[in-house]
């Protein structure tokens, strides 16, 4: 991505929000005559439409903006999507997670079987894998499907609903094969519901004063916050850590994440391995509910540490090479560094723009299981231990290398002149 590829993106970025704050406004029913109301998820982002806050080129988010006072709620009712995870997040005007109800929490209706919590629900139809849930302004009791939407202490009641479908089974449907749900806002009294849009929101097509005030919001909330909170002072490049902080950047509160800064030189690309944890492979047949798993998904992203914070490419656990022994190899460059890889073994990550100052790759991991834990990312930020002493050998270790000294030698030969 050009640095004027990007200034457009985040140009359309400031737009959206801004409709995304106007739309907030529209709590009522119509009046006779007038437009008619909104529809529901006007915005969708991915790789290719509204490419922000580093997202994960294997999923796909939908956001719906909500205003909710005392005694409001906004029920939601769909159908469970034919994928490797989806999940209801809400956020607050800051960007962070105030709460998360994902897939394999969500209590079916009745009649209805939930195939990520019960393997055999995967062979009904769809209409026997129905679900609904509730945003409530206040605490929510997930046991009834209730997710709260607006944070405790929050000086406004706005908040934002994004619906999460990673790796669904079809490729060519980012929803997972059903319909995105329907949406019923109860606000002030009122009841609206709000079908799907037909298509999303075209940002490119709004502009105007309140557009001018969400550039400021932005730069303030995301780019500032992330910019400043992405890595602790000092960390050196090819290094590994936790980030400082995820918040405004709609974190996924059930993905934790390592990152590394890097930068370009003409000849030098970053190779990076580590042993890989198994996976459920829906896209083979395999059940999210596979006892064998040790994360639900994992993903090393390669990413533009610039605002609006696009991703330049990623690879899934289903997309990324494997040796015998269960390790992966990344190699990151640019085409002009590294034309072609002769080892099956090598994932290779475009460099992507190389005048972009700085890049940043992540490794994230979703719901590592209960025997995994110990050695996941996940232990590694609870506890505040060094990843690498807790992850042992899943841990990703990276180097610079040249690519004369890669192509001739791997992994093994690029460590040995990283350390000499």
């Amino acid at each position: 991505m050009s640095r004027n590829s990007s200034r457009a993106l985040r140009a359309r970025l400031v737009a959206a929000i801004a409709l995304l704050c106007a739309s907030i406004t529209v709590t009522v029913p119509p009046a006779a005559g007038a437009e008619p109301a909104l529809c529901a998820w006007r915005f969708m982002s991915n790789e290719t439409v509204l490419n922000v806050a580093f997202p994960d080129v294997n999923a796909t988010y939908w956001v719906l903006p909500y205003a909710l006072g005392p005694g409001d709620s906004i029920e939601v009712s769909g159908t469970y999507p034919a994928a490797r995870y989806f999940s209801l997040n809400t956020y607050g005007t800051n960007f962070d997670t105030v709460d998360t109800l994902r897939d394999d929490m969500i209590v079916p209706d009745p009649g209805s079987g939930n195939p990520f919590a019960d393997a055999t629900a995967r062979n009904l139809p769809p209409s026997q894998q129905k679900w609904r849930a509730t945003v409530v302004p206040g605490p929510a009791d997930h046991a009834r499907n209730e997710i709260r939407g607006v944070p405790e202490g929050q000086s406004t009641p706005v908040g934002f609903l994004i619906i999460r479908v990673y790796v669904p089974d079809d490729a060519t449907s980012v929803s997972g094969g059903v319909p995105l749900p329907e949406v019923t806002m109860r606000l002030g009294g009122a009841t609206m519901l709000r079908q799907p849009c037909e298509q999303p929101f075209d940002p490119n097509s709004y502009t105007g004063p309140v557009a001018q005030l969400a550039q400021a919001g932005f730069d303030q909330v995301i780019a500032a916050g992330a910019a400043s909170g992405a890595f602790p002072g000092g960390t050196p490049e090819t290094v590994f850590v936790n980030p400082a902080s995820s918040s405004g950047l709609f974190p996924n509160g059930d993905n934790k994440y390592l990152g590394t800064a890097l930068t370009y030189q003409p000849g030098r690309i970053v190779v990076v391995r580590g042993k890989a944890p198994r996976f459920p492979d829906t896209r083979a047949g395999v059940p999210v509910t596979d006892p064998d798993q040790q994360v639900r998904y994992w993903s090393m992203c390669q990413n533009d540490l610039v605002s609006p914070y696009p991703v330049v490419a990623c690879a899934g656990d289903f997309e990324t090479s494997l040796d015998a022994s269960g390790y992966y190899t990344y190699a990151v460059a640019a085409p002009t560094d590294l034309p072609s890889v002769a080892d099956p073994t090598v994932t290779v990550l475009p460099w992507g723009d190389t005048t972009v100052p700085k890049k940043v790759l992540f490794l994230r991991y979703m719901l590592p299981s209960s025997a995994f834990y110990p050695q996941s990312i996940q232990a590694s930020q609870a506890t505040g231990a060094d990843p690498a002493t807790v992850m042992g050998p899943y841990y990703p270790e990276a180097v610079y290398c040249s690519t004369t000294t890669f192509v001739a030698g791997g992994y093994a030969a690029c460590r040995d002149e990283a350390a000499g």
